[in-house]
Parts: structure tokens; sequence; C-alpha cells
């Protein structure tokens, strides 16, 4: 019996340091209200490189990054982490912020050591942690403020903060600068490379350009449900190849 609780306890400890990436979307479809919003969508993302998600209003950014993250389950489609389906441990090491932060009603360090505590950091190490990364987002001095009493581009720096603190292999951002003036939208494109420097994959939803410009490596860009075109950052600013791509980039209906 002892042999056999050890080999569990290594082939989990193997399962959670194994890669998780690349990520493979094969078919992809989502269905609600009678309509397709995704539909039938293939994509691959590799580690390392900063994926910039673009489109018009309605195009599936949002839905895809939460497929991705397990929040919605697809209508018809797969999605492997790594050769594999997603499990309670991959889902372990992602972590989303979303354009309007969720945060507990709680302090702003309380609310970075409760995710910690939910994901199984040792409490001698929560409180180590989470003043670490409200260090780097400069919310030192907020520490013991109720996070809603914060602005609103603070907030956003605690979301950021607390999907930091979780350390993810991959770190889903849905337009997390949306609304925020520039100096808020800076401190967390500062967060985002940081996160990227210290070996997370990021996949960045945006409407911004001038953002785009600044953190991609590649752009996928949606349409209608699906990849209309995914090219090397530098490549789709300059000469997109489809005609929604082109439409967007010039502030064009994209019909």
């Amino acid at each position: 019996m002892l042999e056999r609780a050890l080999l569990y306890e290594d082939l989990a400890a193997a399962a959670a340091s194994a890669p998780i990436l690349p990520v493979h979307a094969r078919g992809l479809a989502f269905e609600a209200g009678g309509r397709r919003l995704i539909d039938g969508l293939d994509l691959t993302l590799q580690p390392s490189v900063r994926t910039v998600v673009m489109g018009p209003n309605g195009a599936g950014k949002s839905l895809l990054l939460r497929l991705l993250h397990g929040l919605l389950e697809p209508s018809a489609g797969a999605i492997l982490w790594g050769g594999r389906p997603a499990d309670a441990a991959v889902r372990r090491r992602q972590a989303m912020v979303f354009q309007r932060p969720v945060l507990l009603r709680r302090s702003a360090c309380a609310n970075v050591t409760h995710a910690l505590r939910a994901r199984g950091v040792p409490r001698r190490q929560r409180q180590e942690r989470a003043q670490a990364v409200l260090t780097a987002a400069g919310l030192a001095a907020f520490a013991r403020t109720p996070a809603r009493l914060l602005s609103g581009g603070e907030q956003q720096r605690l979301a950021m903060a607390r999907a930091l603190s979780l350390e993810p292999d991959v770190l889903f951002l849905d337009e997390p600068s949306a609304n925020l003036d520039p100096a808020s939208t800076l401190a967390i494109e500062r967060l985002i490379q940081e996160a990227h420097e210290a070996g997370a994959k990021i996949v960045l939803v945006t409407h911004d350009i001038g953002q785009a410009r600044r953190l991609a490596d590649e752009v996928v860009f949606l349409h209608r449900g699906r990849v209309a075109e995914r090219s090397p950052a530098a490549l789709f600013f300059e000469a997109p190849v489809s005609a929604a791509a082109r439409a967007f980039l010039e502030g064009r209906l994209v019909l």
C-alpha cells in the first residue's frame, strides 16, 4: 500500500511539472442563444511568445479566453494543453484578469492572500508573497485599504498583483487597461512585461492598437468567431493580409 501511495505521489508530481504548452484548440465552437459565436476555430499558442488577440466587437475574443481558461465549455472541438485535456493541475497553472476586476470585500492584501490560500500556498509564504506583488504593483501603501475604496486603476493593478502572486505559467488578460488613464495603463503594461520576463505565457485581448504595438510578439486577429489572420506583430501592423484586419487598423467598420 505504501509503495502504491508513493507511486501515485510521483505521478502527481510529474503531472504538475509537465509542460502545459503549447495549447492546441481544434475545431473549437461555442453556441449561445441559437448563435454560433466561435465557429470552428483552430489555434496553437506557443510558450514564451506574447500573443495579442485583436478584432472588432463580437469577434469572439473574450469568449476565446474563457474557453481556453476553462470558464466555459465548448459546444464542439477540443482544447489540449501539452497534448492532454485540461485538468485541475493544468488550471492551477493559469490565471486570468478581466476587464472589470472581480475583488473580494476585503483589504488589498487579503485579496491576494485569499487567492494564495485557495491555491494551496503554505501559510508562512502567503504574506511575504503578497507584500512582494503589492510592492511591484505600487500598492504597498494600500495593503490594509479595503479593495472597494481603491480607484479604478488601483483596483485593476490589485487584480494583476493577485494573478501574478500565483506565479502562473499562462496569464490571460481580457482588456485589463480598458477605460484607464495613461498612467494606469502604463503601470498595467509594466506588470505584463514583468510577468513575461518571469516566464509567463501572455495572452492579451485589447482594442488598443498602441498597446498591441508595444506588447505583442504576434497578433491573432479574430473575425466572426474564426482566426482571420495570424502573423508576427511587425508584419501585422505593416502589411495585414486580411481585408478585415486592414479595415480594423484603418479605423473603418469591419464587415
